[in-house]
């Protein structure tokens, strides 16, 4: 039976991988900071695919909690996700740099420390996977969040092709608005945000999925955002972080 690690497991895109890679028929390892919602999306996750699940409740913004996680991969996943972030809301410039040193703790150094952690017993058994959940604001500028994505995507890219002639792949998920708790949790608001740009969570771990299936190292899951992706690459980057800003948040 396969096995696969997910980072922010038990809400949003994580839950989702969760569902997917169960149905899939994956023993999981589910790691997230509340122990009581991890048990509870387990044993949710046992009872309706009959699959082995284990919970880790880490905190990956502490040394602690990615020690004992990394400790957990070096056993052995077939298929690591890791998902786990958050956003501020409001303007960079009125984040706390405390704040903004948690997310870089999170989005980059957990992203490589997890992803350095399970890629050699990978490589040496020449298979496995490991899916690094970044967004579209990676290509356009809005401050760290914005600038920790686009090191997702560039790591991402950049160790897939030092994995190429070996059977490990390394892929950047770059999903648009999804429907989460995400945007809740960081206060944000998102009353600006045009109803046909928000994706299902289901809807972008299927298309990740397919995309990491056929080897690509970046997947940019719905059609609309392809789109909005290559447009942001030809009109003038100010441009662009000007509409990213306006309409991501009021």
């Amino acid at each position: 039976m396969p096995s696969a690690l997910i980072t922010g497991a038990t809400a949003g895109i994580g839950a989702a991988f969760a569902r997917r890679l169960a149905a899939d028929g994956f023993s999981l390892v589910l790691v997230a900071r509340d122990e009581e919602r991890l048990t509870s999306a387990a044993e949710s996750l046992r009872l309706r695919y009959g699959v082995e699940v284990e919970v880790l409740a880490a905190d990956l913004t502490s040394d602690e909690g990615l020690g004992r996680v990394e400790a957990r991969l070096r056993q052995g996943i077939d298929l690591l996700v890791n998902n786990a972030g958050f956003g501020h809301p409001g303007a960079a410039l009125d984040v706390s740099v405390a704040d903004e040193l948690r997310m870089l703790k999170l989005h980059c150094e957990a992203v490589l420390r997890l992803t350095m952690a399970v890629l050699p017993g990978m490589r040496k058994r020449d298979r496995g996977a490991v899916i690094n959940v970044a967004s579209v604001a990676a290509f356009f500028n809005r401050g760290t969040y914005s600038a920790s994505k686009a090191w997702v995507v560039n790591y991402s890219e950049s160790t897939a092709a030092e994995l190429a002639g070996t059977r490990v792949r390394v892929m950047a998920l770059c999903p648009g608005f999804v429907r989460t708790e995400f945007h809740e949790r960081a206060s944000m608001d998102t009353s600006g945000i045009p109803g046909f740009l928000w994706l299902s969570a289901d809807d972008v771990v299927r298309e990740a999925m397919r995309d990491l299936a056929v080897g690509r190292r970046v997947s940019v899951p719905d059609l609309r955002y392809k789109v909005i992706v290559g447009a942001g690459k030809l009109v003038p980057r100010s441009l662009a972080a000007l509409v990213s800003q306006r309409l991501g948040r009021r």
